[in-house]
């Protein structure tokens, strides 16, 4: 019997019909919502593969094109960072998307200094002591060069750790640091951890900034504190044209030159420019539970640091 002379065939052809818009429907939601990577809309999911891609891609790279693109600025605007930070011994860090160690190698260079002259104050006041006590206390002293700090890098892409791996051991960094796998939408750690979370040129690309946000405020101690160095919006309409001029047409020729990447630069750049501004970002950053929040701009905004507490 022909389907469409039978009113149970009929039946079913609907049901199945609908079957399969549910199923449609369905798939949709399954896909997730959508999103933006750079200019372009995506899911969710698309957006972290595609995120994922680009700083597989780049690692290698990443620290030769940070210099090109910002003309080495970059290693200002993260010393003017650490300084914002001021750790002392004892502090407990945890980097989020500091994959190449930038900020760790930085933060133990820090907590040295802090405690070398901690350890010279103290040699000072010890006027009375003996040539072998001073020795000793010395000796004793500089084997706890770090006084029990602790950096936790986590990156969610194995090559950008990769990389920042061998350059610590190029560098002789090795006590008090560790790196570890990790989404900063679900990060690996316990409640009230850390003394400071950091994530430098990082949090614009986390799909869900929410998410991060309020994983950085649960992984942090009573009185910890959340920085955030970012690209940002630039106030100044002359510079911000000049601004927009260098990095659509000059940033990803680099990328091309240095990494044979144009695409993976373009989209930083899209990025940047899809990133929320100053007060959106500091607002984002009072939701998630962070009290005296307040942000400094660089380079008339070019950057930002956004600096928050738990309290």
């Amino acid at each position: 019997v022909g389907l469409g002379l039978c009113p149970c065939g009929a039946l079913l052809a609907r049901r199945g019909g609908a079957l399969r818009a549910l199923c449609g429907s369905v798939r949709g939601l399954a896909a997730g919502p959508e999103t933006h990577f750079g200019f372009q809309t995506v899911t969710e999911e698309e957006r972290r593969e595609k995120i994922y891609q680009v700083f597989e891609s780049v690692a290698k790279k990443y620290d030769v094109m940070n210099d090109s693109m910002t003309l080495g600025i970059h290693r200002v605007w993260k010393d003017i960072l650490m300084h914002k930070m001021n750790p002392c011994p004892g502090t407990l860090l945890l980097d989020v998307a500091g994959g190449t160690g930038d900020i760790a190698f930085r933060f133990i260079n820090y907590v040295r200094s802090v405690r070398e002259r901690q350890l010279q104050r103290k040699l000072k006041d010890h006027q009375s002591l003996s040539w072998q006590e001073i020795s000793e206390s010395y000796q004793e002293d500089k084997s706890k060069s770090l006084g029990d700090s602790q950096v936790v890098v986590c990156d969610i892409n194995k090559e950008m750790l990769k990389v920042g791996k061998q350059k610590a051991q190029h560098l002789g960094y090795s006590e008090g640091l560790s790196w570890v796998l990790g989404n900063a939408e679900e990060l690996p750690f316990d409640d009230d951890k850390f003394d400071v979370y950091t994530i430098a040129f990082g949090i614009r690309n986390v799909t869900r900034i929410d998410l991060a946000l309020q994983e950085a405020y649960r992984v942090l101690k009573p009185g910890g504190r959340f920085l955030c160095l970012e690209f940002s919006h630039v106030s100044n309409p002359v510079l911000s044209r000049l601004y927009d001029l260098y990095s659509f047409q000059v940033i990803p020729v680099l990328g091309e030159v240095i990494a044979g990447d144009w695409k993976s630069y373009q989209y930083l750049v899209e990025s940047i420019r899809r990133f929320p501004p100053q007060e959106e970002l500091k607002a984002m950053i009072e939701d998630a539970g962070f009290l005296k929040v307040d942000y400094q701009n660089l380079n008339s905004g070019i950057v930002a640091i956004h600096s928050g507490f738990k309290l």
